[in-house]
């Protein structure tokens, strides 16, 4: 079986990558840091070529902080659209019978929902503050639907909600907003500071997946791709959030950190709740078993602390 991980040394990517080697499942680690610009449609359909995967995984992604993507929309919109539309023409002409799997952040979702249900996922805009990443998952579905209709091409989707865990960047203005969290306060426990600032007022509600879980559900699917469900985009979903407020009180009181925790109101939220819905979930994965949270925090905060200083 040959995988393709597209962004394997991204986030997601190394946690797909490490839970692979813990299932003994073979794949090859594609991002720039190997040498493919998978914005080059040369380069990408040369690699498609050689390798010849029965599965591509693509965690590939230019993506960042809610600032982030506002402040480089322009570079965001472009680089992720680049991405997409080299591998599927890519897989178009050299193997068409690959299966492709996206995960699409929940960003993508109308901005004005409470509950993520798939049946509602163009009922809306996304949230502007999205709008430059939000919009490229959007197309990357609408993309994989033409290519199947033309080419044959068959994508899963997955629908994630916000993930966190080990692995991922130490920068702010980049890292995954639990993580971000997390490291922020790993560092002033280990530097002593008085208080620690948090964007927003903190009441915007999320769900948190665990980017091990993630990977595990991979796991399954490559196993058996041909489960019942899988053609119809599906929400790796929980139908449980907590608000920025309680993500922080669980992580300062995991460290023990007893300093003042300042919520910056001048910064935004994004969208007030985002909580998937786990229906067709169930459906799908009937005996999955998530991560508890406090667990998931516990395996992060260890994480970062073992890289401190940075």
């Amino acid at each position: 079986m040959s995988v393709l991980l597209l962004g394997g040394s991204g986030f997601v990517g190394s946690n797909i990558s490490r839970v692979f080697a813990e299932e003994s499942i073979s794949y090859v680690v594609v991002s720039r840091s190997t040498g493919v610009d998978l914005r080059d449609y040369k380069q990408v359909r040369e690699l498609i070529n050689k390798t010849r995967p029965k599965f591509i995984i693509n965690c590939a992604a230019h993506v960042g902080s809610l600032n982030y993507v506002s402040q480089q929309a322009a570079d965001v919109i472009v680089d992720n659209t680049e991405m997409v539309l080299a591998m599927y023409k890519s897989l178009s002409v050299e193997m068409p019978e690959t299966v492709v799997i996206n995960p699409i952040a929940n960003c993508a979702y109308p901005g004005n929902l409470d509950t993520y249900s798939e049946d509602q996922f163009w009922n809306g805009a996304v949230h502007r503050s999205v709008l430059s990443y939000g919009s490229t998952r959007r197309f990357l579905m609408a993309l994989s639907e033409c290519f199947y209709m033309q080419h044959n091409i068959r994508t899963i989707s997955l629908l994630v909600p916000n993930m966190y865990g080990p692995y991922d960047s130490t920068d702010p203005n980049k890292a995954h907003a639990m993580n971000a969290l997390i490291a922020k306060f790993v560092k002033a426990k280990k530097e002593s500071l008085d208080s620690v600032s948090i964007w927003g007022t903190g009441i915007a509600i999320r769900e948190w997946l665990f980017a091990k879980d993630f990977a595990r559900a991979i796991v399954e699917i490559v196993r058996c791709p041909d489960r019942l469900g899988l053609d119809e985009p599906t929400n790796i979903g929980q139908n449980f959030g907590l608000s920025v407020r309680e993500i922080v009180t669980l992580i300062r009181n995991h460290i023990s950190f007893d300093g003042k925790v300042e919520f910056d109101h001048s910064k935004p939220d994004g969208a007030p709740k985002k909580v998937m819905s786990d229906q067709r979930f169930r459906k799908v994965f009937p005996d999955f078993v998530f991560t508890p949270i406090d667990k998931g925090i516990a395996d992060t905060v260890e994480y970062y602390q073992s890289i401190y200083p940075y």
